[in-house]
């Protein structure tokens, strides 16, 4: 299917959507977390001690652009508090490192304007950690810098003397769907079904997943919700009306038969798809097959009108094959 700008805007805002609805799920974020980042704090990290933060930080030099999810954490065996800052991307943006930095200042700016002065100015008063997660979901490499260093001039020059700091990237397309298989959880399955592959290909992975996914009730709603947000517009008026009757009764059905009879309602999609190309191409010969009858016509000083006649092409077309036998 061709996209025109509008209909790619809509899509990749879709997505934008559907990832901020999923991630702003305490559980499911914690899962992403667990599942990409291999680091020690996140084991800590339990859903009783993070939080959503509703506040947005809207950055007046970037128009139209603010934070999209941030979370505060407190980590069970240390009393430290942390913030992530996750952002969600469809396209390389090479300001990235600059925007994450006025997002964490924001951030501090306004938890410095709730602490009392004299707390500020204790010895061991501590601002919190921010680690910065970049979450992109485009078909090209991420090849924005991933240290902030890295955007300014001469860095090597002053090695520890200067700011510096590496966001965390889960990019979408560059996993492996044997390491989102392996994995079975509501976050892997959405980066395998959400990878840029045609409708045939994702209709395999559902097939695939119908046996391993294992959702909690909650997480089970995300995922039929997710689902009709990115997959309706992709589909015909009538596979659009079995998709929304096979989410209408998923409540009454186990996740491996949703999948099951999402994958079979794919699949129908794709075979009207390779259908209505057949058709096409057969339209398409017909009409070349008419233009060379035009053309040996009119090479034999045929009456245009005749030719239109005849052929049944319209007038202008038989009217350009005319200029292009006189060139």
């Amino acid at each position: 299917m061709t996209l025109n700008k509008d209909d790619h805007e809509h899509v990749h805002n879709q997505h934008d959507v559907g990832y901020k609805y999923l991630l702003s799920h305490k559980k499911t974020f914690i899962e992403l977390l667990k599942s990409f980042v291999k680091e020690k704090w996140v084991e800590d990290i339990e859903d009783t001690n993070i939080m959503l933060i509703s506040k947005s930080y809207i950055l007046q030099d970037f128009k139209e652009k603010e934070s999209d999810i941030v979370y505060k954490v407190r980590l069970k065996e240390k009393d430290i508090i942390f913030y992530c800052l996750l952002e969600l991307q469809c396209t390389v943006d090479y300001e990235m490192p600059i925007r994450l930095l006025y997002y964490m200042t924001e951030i501090w700016r306004d938890i410095l304007k709730n602490v009392d002065d004299k707390e500020r100015k204790k010895g061991n008063f501590r601002l919190p950690a921010i680690i910065p997660l970049i979450l992109y979901n485009g078909e090209k490499q991420w090849t924005a810098c991933r240290h902030f260093k890295e955007i300014l001039d001469g860095y090597e020059l002053f090695k520890d003397h200067i700011l510096d700091f590496n966001y965390i990237l889960f990019d979408v397309n560059r996993y492996k769907e044997e390491e989102l298989l392996k994995l079975a959880n509501l976050i892997s399955t959405i980066f395998l079904l959400d990878q840029k592959v045609d409708m045939r290909v994702i209709k395999e992975r559902l097939q695939k997943t119908a046996d391993i996914l294992k959702l909690s009730d909650e997480q089970f709603t995300l995922f039929k919700n997710w689902v009709k947000r990115i997959f309706k517009p992709r589909m015909t008026k009538p596979m659009q009306e079995e998709l929304e009757m096979i989410l209408e009764k998923a409540s009454s059905m186990e996740v491996k038969e949703m999948v099951s009879n999402l994958a079979m309602t794919l699949e129908k999609e794709v075979l009207e798809a390779q259908h209505r190309g057949r058709e096409e191409g057969k339209k398409e010969g017909r009409k070349e097959g008419k233009k060379e009858v035009a053309k040996s016509m009119l090479i034999n000083d045929m009456d245009i009108d005749l030719v239109t006649k005849l052929t049944g092409l319209p007038r202008e077309v038989v009217e350009e094959i005319k200029k292009d036998i006189i060139h």
